[in-house]
C-alpha cells in the first residue's frame, strides 16, 4: 500500500465497485444506521440491497468482522462495539488494521467510513498509517499509474451532517502530516541523515514561509550545546539543533515542541548488539512527528507562539566517539559524566529543552522522543508514556490520547526518589540510572527536566514514543495526531477544538500572575 495518494472528500461520488472497490468500514450499530440509498450508487449493479442486508447480519465483531460484499472489489468491516476506558472510543488502531487487510486491491479505490463527529479526527489519522509512503522496492519505482484512495465519511449520532470544507482539509493536513512523519522514520539513514532531515525541514518552512534557525557541528560545541555535539560528533554528516518558530500577531503564550532527532543509534562505543541495533533508524521519530504536527498546527492556524525544536544528530562509532567516562557541560550549564554512551537521546533533549526555556522563553515545554526500551514494558505497544510536573496535563495528555487514537498513559512523576539514580562523583550527574529496576522509563524523563530545573514554574512534558512509533516493520507516524489534539485549542479549527480536552477559565483565581493567566488558557482540561 505503500505511494498512495489519500483524499477526503464530502462525497465520494457513485462508481460501479468492480471499477472502483470499496470498503465500508465502522462499528456495527453504526453500520445498519446506513441507509441504503446513501450506499446503493457505490455497490449497484454488483450488490443488492438483500445482499447489503445480510452481510451486515453476518457480521459478529470479536473484535473485528468483514465480509466480502461483490468478489474482491466490495467489502464491509465492523470495528468493535466496544472499548475498554484506557482504549480510543474510535477504535483507531482497528481501524488501521481492517485497512490494511479488508480494502479491496485496486488502482481507484474508495472507503467510506461510518463513525459519530467526534471520532472523525482519529479515524482520518488511523486510515493515514494504512497507506505509507516511503517504498524503495524496485517494482514501484515501474510503476506508472497514479494510485488513490478516496475517503468519504457518513457520520452517524448528533451533529451527523457532512463533513464541511474546513473540516475536510483539517483532516488532509493532520494526515499528511502523520504521512510526513512515518515517511521519514522509515527512510534508512544511508537516505535520512541529517543533511536529508534539515532539508525536511527546510522544505517544510519553505511550505509555510518560515526560514529555520540552524545552529551545526563546531558552532554546537562554540555555544555550548554539549550534549548534541558529543552525541554527533563521530559522524560523517554532523548534529545540528534546528528551530521552526512560527510567532503569529497577537499570542498569548510561547510554547516549544522539542524532538529527539537521532537519525541511527549504534549505542555509540556502549554499542548494541546485532539483533537490537536493526530498526534503530526510527529513533528521530519524536523528531518528523513534531515537524509531521507542527505543519499541520500552523496550517491550521496556531493562534500562539509556537517553536519545534529538533535535536538532530547520528550516533555513530569514531575516533571521535564520547567514550565512557567522558564529562560534557551540556547548555543548562550543568555537567554529565557519561556512563552509558547509548543514553545519548537524554543528551540531546536536555540541549532543546534548555534552549527552549533560556532562548525561546518557552511556557510550556513538551518534548518528544523515542527514548527508553523500557517504555514499552511500562506502557506497552500501543501507548506512549508521560512524564510531567503537571497533574492538570497528565490526565489532558491521556485525554488527548484516547480522542485522537494515539493512546497515552502516565509514569511515576517523583524526582525525590528518583534523580539520586544519576549520582556522579565528579559531575552534576551521569547520564545512565545505577538500577535499571527501578523506573527506568520515568528516570530518563526526569533527567531531561533536571536542566530546566524540578522548580521551573512552566509546564513540562515528557512523551516517550518509542514502542508506539512503529507497528511491526512500519513505522505509525505517532505523535502528530496527539500534539494537534493536545494543543487544539490553540487552533480556530472548531474539528480540532472538538478533540482537544484543554479550554480556558473565564474567572482565573485570585492571586494569578499575569504568567499564570497566560498559562491557563490551555493546562486546565475541559
Amino acid at each position: 500500500m505503500a505511494n498512495v495518494g489519500l483524499q477526503f472528500l464530502a462525497s465520494a461520488g457513485d462508481a460501479d465497485p468492480q471499477s472502483r472497490p470499496l470498503l465500508l468500514l465502522g462499528q456495527l450499530p453504526h453500520l445498519l444506521r446506513v441507509p441504503w440509498s446513501h450506499v446503493r450508487g457505490k455497490l449497484q449493479p454488483r450488490v443488492t440491497e438483500e445482499l447489503w442486508q445480510a452481510a451486515l447480519g453476518t457480521l459478529n465483531p470479536n473484535p473485528t468482522d468483514s465480509c466480502p460484499l461483490y468478489l474482491n472489489c466490495a467489502a464491509v468491516a465492523a470495528l468493535p462495539s466496544r472499548v475498554s476506558r484506557h482504549n480510543s472510543p474510535s477504535a483507531a488502531h482497528f481501524v488501521t488494521r481492517l485497512a490494511r487487510t479488508c480494502l479491496p486491491p485496486g488502482t481507484h479505490r474508495c472507503i467510506v467510513m461510518v463513525c459519530e463527529r467526534a471520532d472523525a479526527f482519529a479515524s482520518a489519522c488511523a486510515l493515514a498509517r494504512a497507506f505509507p509512503l516511503f517504498t524503495l522496492r524496485s517494482g514501484a519505482a515501474r510503476r506508472t499509474e497514479k494510485r488513490t484512495v478516496t475517503v468519504e465519511f457518513f457520520l452517524v449520532g448528533q451533529d451527523n451532517g457532512p463533513l464541511e470544507v474546513p473540516t475536510l482539509q483539517c483532516l488532509t493536513n493532520a494526515t499528511e502530516g502523520v504521512r510526513l512523519a512515518a515517511r521519514i522514520v522509515d527512510t534508512p539513514c544511508n537516505e535520512m541523515n541529517t543533511d536529508t532531515f534539515l532539508e525536511e525541514i527546510k522544505k517544510v518552512g519553505k511550505d509555510l514561509g518560515i526560514a529555520p534557525t540552524i545552529i551545526r557541528d563546531e558552532e554546537l560545541k562554540t555555544r555550548g550545546f554539549g550534549g548534541i555535539y558529543g552525541v554527533g560528533k563521530a559522524a560523517l554528516h554532523p548534529p545540528a539543533l534546528a528551530i521552526l518558530s512560527h510567532t503569529p500577531d497577537g499570542a498569548t503564550q510561547t510554547i516549544a515542541w522539542v524532538g529527539k532527532g537521532i537519525v541511527y543509534d549504534t549505542g555509540g562505543l556502549s554499542i548494541k548488539g546485532k539483533t537490537t541495533m536493526p530498526g534503530m533508524k526510527r529513533d528521530c521519530g519524536g523528531a518528523a512527528a513534531i515537524l509531521g504536527a507542527f505543519r499541520a498546527a500552523v496550517k491550521q492556524g496556531f493562534k500562539d507562539n509556537l517553536h519545534a525544536v529538533f535535536c538532530l544528530a547520528e550516533n555513530s562509532v569514531g575516533p571521535n566517539s564520547t567514550r565512557p567516562d567522558d564529562i560534557h557541560l551540556l547548555y543548562s550549564g550543568k555537567t554529565v559524566e557519561i556512563n552509558n554512551t547509548d543514553a545519548e537521546g537524554r543528551l540531546v533533549l536536555a540541549d532543546g529543552v534548555s534552549y527552549a526555556c533560556k532562548d525561546l522563553g518557552a511556557d510550556i515545554i513538551l518534548d518528544m522522543a523515542t527514548l527508553t526500551g523500557a517504555q514499552g514494558i511500562a506502557t506497552g505497544k500501543y501507548h506512549a508514556a508521560v512524564l510531567t510536573n503537571s497533574a492538570e496535563w497528565e490526565a489532558a495528555c491521556v485525554k488527548s490520547g484516547r480522542k485522537c487514537g494515539d493512546l497515552v498513559h502516565p509514569l511515576v512523576y517523583c524526582p525525590e526518589l528518583h534523580f539520586s539514580e544519576f549520582t556522579s562523583a565528579v559531575a552534576d550527574m551521569k547520564n545512565s540510572v545505577a538500577d535499571r529496576d527501578n523506573s527506568p522509563s520515568s528516570c530518563a524523563g526526569l533527567f531531561i527536566a533536571s536542566h530546566i530545573g524540578f522548580d521551573w514554574p512552566g509546564v513540562w512534558v515528557h512523551l516517550d514514543i518509542a514502542a508506539p512509533v512503529h507497528a511491526g516493520e512500519r513505522a505509525t507516524g505517532f505523535g502528530v495526531a496527539l500534539l494537534l489534539a493536545l494543543f487544539g485549542r490553540a487552533s480556530e479549527d472548531p474539528l480540532l477544538n472538538l478533540v482537544s480536552p484543554l479550554g480556558c477559565e473565564e474567572d482565573p483565581p485570585e492571586g494569578d500572575t499575569e504568567r499564570d493567566s497566560k498559562r491557563r488558557r490551555l493546562v486546565n482540561p475541559l
